[in-house]
């Protein structure tokens, strides 16, 4: 059976764009996942104190037969190949690739918690993620709800347009 799921990507070392697109990339090389929409690049502060880069995010759309859990063990191996290093909790990364949702499903674990735990905390999460996700799904209407909740209000500056992304999904 295949889920829709919603990525977020953000990357605030190297080449960041380079960093996203080959992320997107890696997503598409298993079978079971399809990449269906991207969300333009955003660029913001970092979040928790550490001084760093800016970082560039983006929502990715998705359609996959796999599980959240092998969804996730994929997630850890696109990380690893683009030199992820977890040495400072919300420190500088190359990537990060996080499942924001995953069908309907509520699951709260020690490593994976769907929807995203700092999901309504973040705007570089949610806007992307509300332009990617199609106006008649009712997670749409909860996103603009989230967007006009959220404590957050570190500014946020589209860099690419969602259009210029798209080229990145692969046509078959």
């Amino acid at each position: 059976m295949w889920t829709k799921a919603y990525l977020s990507i953000g990357t605030n070392m190297g080449d960041r764009l380079a960093n996203l697109k080959q992320a997107v990339r890696l997503l598409e090389r298993r079978p079971e996942i399809e990449v269906t929409s991207i969300s333009s690049v955003y660029e913001t502060a970092p979040v928790g104190g550490v001084v760093q880069a800016n970082f560039l995010n983006i929502a990715v759309g998705l359609s996959t037969n796999l599980s959240a859990w092998d969804l996730l063990a994929w997630l850890h191996v696109i990380e690893q190949s683009l030199h992820r290093r977890r040495l400072i909790h919300w420190g500088p990364r190359t990537i990060d690739l996080d499942i924001v949702l995953y069908g309907c499903t509520r699951l709260t674990s020690p490593t994976l918690k769907i929807p995203h735990l700092e999901m309504a905390n973040r705007r570089f999460v949610l806007v992307p993620l509300q332009e990617i996700m199609p106006g008649k799904e009712q997670e749409y209407w909860h996103l603009a709800q989230l967007i006009r909740d959220t404590p957050d209000r570190e500014w946020l500056t589209q860099r690419i347009k969602k259009e210029e992304v798209a080229e990145w999904i692969k046509k078959n």
